[in-house]
């Protein structure tokens, strides 16, 4: 049994699978575009929520008898209340490392911060109360003791 095919069906053929390559190749790039907006728009989300979160916290830095809302602590000093909003960024920039906008050098950087306040600033005595109320994403919280945490007791 012979086959015989001819120069103008050769020529279908290939432009068939022309056609259904780019057609794939078009699908591909249009999905992996989609991802990019999606995580574009999470990220956004999560920017305008992290900038809310802020002016909350100013909000109970220029009026401490609000703070009575979020927690029954009697007061919260000037430095919890800035303590709980550095960790609050960072947290966000832990979600951002997450979703891969932050880059591995970023990131980095990020970490050498969070070490060296845990090191030498108070954080850690706030991080402690902070911590046992719940505040964060526990991957977050994970993330603080085992990295950030246990770097900064190995250190000492």
């Amino acid at each position: 049994m012979v086959i015989d095919i001819g120069f103008s069906d050769m020529l279908s053929i290939a432009q068939t699978i022309g056609i259904v390559s780019t057609l794939l190749l078009t699908l591909y790039y249009y999905r992996r575009q989609i991802q990019k907006i999606s995580t574009d728009i999470e990220t956004q989300v999560l920017n305008d929520l992290d900038e809310k979160v802020h002016r909350l916290n100013e909000s109970m830095v220029e009026h401490p008898e609000l703070s009575k809302v979020v927690t029954n602590l009697p007061s919260i000093s000037l430095d919890a209340q800035y303590s709980f909003d550095v960790l609050n960024v960072w947290s966000h920039a832990y979600d951002m490392r997450e979703r891969k906008v932050l880059n591995d050098n970023e990131w980095s950087g990020w970490v050498h911060w969070m070490r060296n306040a845990f090191k030498e600033g108070t954080i850690k005595e706030h991080w402690k109360q902070i911590q046992r109320n719940e505040w964060f994403d526990p991957a977050f919280e994970d993330f603080m003791n085992k990295e950030i945490i246990g770097a900064y007791w190995k250190i000492e």
